[in-house]
């Protein structure tokens, strides 16, 4: 028998580190799994709020690096389409592009 709170511990923890997705993405992967929510929430709680923003600033801005030369609308879907494949909120990518200084006619 596997416990689920140390299996829901060990999955956060990988899948936030390798693949970078939100918790709110693992919280889905781990409920597909069958863990109960009691193990999945405190499994979560162990990334907290900021640490989930500098996982998807990371992440778009090695994805803005590499399209400098792309319009500036361009940039911001590719970013907020990364990020949201990612299972981030809206909340986290307005913050992101906001950070990001991208300037747009329309922005979030």
């Amino acid at each position: 028998m596997i416990n689920d709170a140390e299996f829901a511990k060990a999955w956060t923890q990988s899948r936030h580190n390798a693949k970078k997705l939100s918790k709110r993405m693992i919280a889905g992967e781990l409920r597909t799994r069958g863990v109960d929510q009691l193990s999945i929430d405190t499994a979560l709680d162990e990334i907290d709020g900021e640490d989930e923003y500098r996982m998807a600033f990371s992440l778009a801005m090695k994805k803005y690096s590499t399209m400098s030369r792309l319009e500036t609308d361009v940039q911001i879907r590719r970013i907020q389409s990364l990020l949201q494949r990612k299972g981030f909120g809206f909340d986290v990518i307005g913050r992101v592009i906001r950070e990001l200084n991208i300037h747009s006619d329309e922005q979030l």
